[in-house]
C-alpha cells in the first residue's frame, strides 16, 4: 500500500521537475517595451549629462571660476563646435582619428589573437613572454611615442606602432584569460569527437573563451584609442592631418580653452560611441548565448 501511495506523488514530483527544467531552458523573446527602454537605458545618461552641464554653467554664473581663459562657458564650447561643423572641419577631425584607431585596432587583433593562443598552448612561450606582456599592459602608452618617432619618424606608421604596443598586450591577455577558464571537459569532449589541433582551437577553444576574449577586445580598443590620442598630441605634424589629439594640442598652443574642451568632448564622445555601437552589443550577445545575461 505504501508503494502505491507514493507512486503518484513521485510522478507528480517528476513532472514538476521537468516543467521547471523546461522553464529554465525557455528563452524569453518578448520585445522590451519602449517606455522601459527610455526610462532604464536612455533617460539616466541624459539626466547625468544635464546635471554635468548644469554644474558647469553654475560655476560660470556664480563666478566660482570667473576667468574664461581657464573655464569657458558651455555656450562658448558649443559655438566652437558649431563653427567647425559649418566650416566642414568637424567630421574631418573625427574621421582622421577614428580611421587610424580602427585600423590600428584591427592590426592589433590580427597579431594578438594567434599570440594569445600560442601563449595558452605552449607553456615555455607563456613562461617567457607572459610576464613581458603583463608589464607592457601596465606601461603608459605615451612612453612609446618618443622611441616610435625616432625609429619611424613623424608619419602614420609611427602612430600605428604606438597603437599596436598599447593594444596587443591587452587583447592577448584577455584571450589567454578566457582560454584558462575553459573547462577541461570541453577539451576532452572535443578530442573524443575528433576536434584536435586547429580544428579544436576553432570549434572548441575560441567559442568557449569568447567572454574573456571579448573583455580583452574592449580593453584593447580602450588602449588603442588612448595610445592614438597620446601619439597625436605629442607627435603633431601638418602632413599627418588634424585629428582629435592634434586639435587638443592646437587649442593648448593657442591658449583657447573652448577648443581644448571641444577636443576633449569629441574624444570622449567617440570613445563612448564605439563602445556602445560595437563592443557592448557584442558582449551582451556573447553573454546571452551562454545564459549569463537574461534578456528583459
Amino acid at each position: 500500500m505504501a508503494s502505491t501511495d507514493t507512486t503518484p506523488r513521485d510522478a507528480g514530483d517528476l513532472a514538476g521537475l521537468e516543467a521547471g527544467l523546461d522553464a529554465l531552458e525557455t528563452v524569453r523573446t518578448t520585445r522590451t517595451p519602449l517606455r522601459q527602454t527610455l526610462t532604464q537605458k536612455i533617460l539616466p545618461p541624459v539626466v547625468a549629462v544635464a546635471l554635468v552641464l548644469a554644474v558647469w554653467q553654475s560655476m560660470i554664473t556664480f563666478k566660482v571660476v570667473d576667468d574664461p581663459t581657464k573655464l569657458p562657458a558651455p555656450a562658448d564650447v558649443w559655438h566652437v563646435l558649431e563653427k567647425a561643423w559649418l566650416q566642414g572641419e568637424l567630421l574631418g577631425y573625427i574621421w582622421t582619428s577614428v580611421s587610424r584607431g580602427l585600423l590600428g585596432f584591427c592590426l592589433a587583433l590580427l597579431i594578438a589573437t594567434p599570440l594569445g593562443l600560442l601563449l595558452a598552448r605552449v607553456k615555455l612561450v607563456r613562461a617567457a613572454i607572459g610576464p613581458i606582456l603583463s608589464g607592457l599592459q601596465s606601461l603608459p602608452s605615451v612612453a612609446w611615442v618618443p622611441p616610435a618617432v625616432i625609429w619611424l619618424g613623424l608619419n602614420n606608421q609611427m602612430m600605428y606602432a604606438v597603437i599596436l604596443l598599447g593594444a596587443v598586450p591587452s587583447i592577448a591577455n584577455g584571450l589567454l584569460s578566457g582560454v584558462d577558464q575553459v573547462p577541461p571537459l570541453f577539451q576532452r569532449a572535443g578530442r573524443t569527437l575528433g576536434a584536435t589541433g586547429l580544428k579544436g582551437t576553432w570549434h572548441i577553444t575560441l567559442p568557449a573563451a569568447l567572454p574573456g576574449y571579448v573583455a580583452g577586445l574592449k580593453q584593447g580598443w580602450a588602449f588603442s584609442w588612448r595610445s592614438l590620442m597620446a601619439a597625436e598630441i605629442i607627435a603633431s605634424f601638418p602632413d599627418l592631418g588634424v585629428g582629435l589629439g592634434q586639435l587638443l594640442e592646437n587649442g593648448r598652443n593657442a591658449s583657447d580653452m573652448a577648443m581644448v574642451f571641444e577636443a576633449i568632448l569629441l574624444i570622449l564622445t567617440v570613445g563612448i560611441a564605439i563602445d556602445l555601437l560595437i563592443f557592448s552589443p557584442l558582449e551582451r550577445r556573447v553573454l546571452r548565448t551562454r545564459g549569463l545575461l537574461v534578456k528583459s
